[in-house]
């Protein structure tokens, strides 16, 4: 990015993984810093690979544009760079664009877009990306890492959030980095004159994830509170999500509550475990708060139903709907049974 700012370009990129948000963020500050408003209505052209094939796009690097000194060529969903590729009505002409790679054309900035989680890293085509252009991996942001891009897109939109509403962000966005922006730019028309963000505004103008409601469950199985639970879960499923992965959501947040005691049974401080637990520090705080409630036998038994429920949903024996609503009958009747037998 920093090359991009300074103008610094190469003639060919790779951006590839699923955050969306990081590859459009560099697609545009390419158009931005490498063609004036006016190059960008003649000079960008878009394609899609799972309908034109590479050599069509080669050719379009080669010619010489029109108007102007340089030229954008931005080509999405290159399959034939998965280890698997999708089944085409054509052929991709790959040798005519290993070609390419070896001897780009200086008028021209070729940008290719894999929205795959990952690539065919053994291909020719590849290991010559990696050789002759810059390869850049946008993968998913990790919870320790969104202090620094909630700062940087309050920076970019000119306004401030206080470093005490950070972990509100990730507590109810998640590490969404579009639907960060999303956010950012809805707090950004209601700040304050000084474009301070207050926790006022934050906690009733930001949207809730499905991570924020997963430990919403978890507190109702904390509480015992079947009903509360329901209402979430069905919350959820207005939502569009899955079953299966709302299972998923909650063996993570119950996995890392087992760590924190575990660790916490050692002997280890909160400011300890983060070397142990990958995860942002409000989320082992929040664990930290919630792993009293549960003894080691209680969350034992709760991550062997949250397997347990998991194989049953995959293998067809139950339901989707129903099995997770009886899982979370069952984690909160085997905290009650504890309680009953101590």
């Amino acid at each position: 990015m920093k090359k991009i700012n300074k103008k610094q370009f190469s003639s060919i990129y790779l951006l590839y993984g699923t955050e969306s948000y990081l590859i459009q963020d560099i697609k545009q500050k390419i158009l931005k810093h490498a063609l004036s408003e006016a190059d960008q209505d003649v000079n960008v052209s878009y394609y899609d690979l799972e309908e034109v094939p590479i050599e069509d796009v080669v050719t379009d690097a080669e010619t010489y544009p029109f108007f102007g000194e340089r030229k954008v060529i931005i080509a999405d969903n290159p399959v034939f760079m998965k280890a698997k590729p999708d089944k085409l009505p054509f052929e991709h002409d790959t040798e005519a664009f290993q070609a390419y790679l070896e001897n780009p054309v200086d008028y021209s900035i070729l940008v290719i877009t894999a929205p795959y989680e990952k690539l065919d890293e053994r291909k020719k085509t590849f290991k010559q990306f990696k050789k002759y252009g810059e390869v850049v991996p946008c993968q998913p942001v990790r919870e320790w890492n969104m202090d620094e891009w909630i700062q940087s897109i309050a920076k970019e939109m000119g306004i401030q959030v206080p470093k005490e509403l950070h972990e509100l962000f990730i507590q109810e966005i998640g590490t969404n980095l579009m639907v960060l922006r999303s956010e950012m730019e809805k707090l950004a028309l209601n700040a304050e004159e000084d474009g301070t963000v207050t926790r006022e505004m934050a906690e009733s103008l930001l949207s809730h994830s499905a991570e924020a409601s997963g430990l919403k469950l978890v507190d109702a199985v904390m509480e015992r509170n079947l009903s509360k639970a329901i209402h979430l879960y069905k919350d959820l499923i207005r939502m569009n999500e899955d079953p299966i992965a709302l299972t998923a959501l909650l063996a993570s947040q119950f996995r890392i509550i087992f760590q924190a005691k575990i660790l916490k049974q050692k002997g280890y401080a909160q400011n300890q475990m983060r070397q142990y637990i990958q995860a942002h520090p409000y989320v082992i705080k929040m664990a930290m708060k919630r792993e009293q409630y549960f003894s080691l036998h209680e969350l034992e038994q709760i991550m062997d139903q949250l397997t347990e429920t998991d194989q049953q949903i995959k293998q067809g024996k139950v339901e989707k709907s129903l099995a997770f609503e009886l899982l979370l009958y069952r984690m909160i009747h085997i905290k009650r049974m504890d309680n009953k037998i101590g």
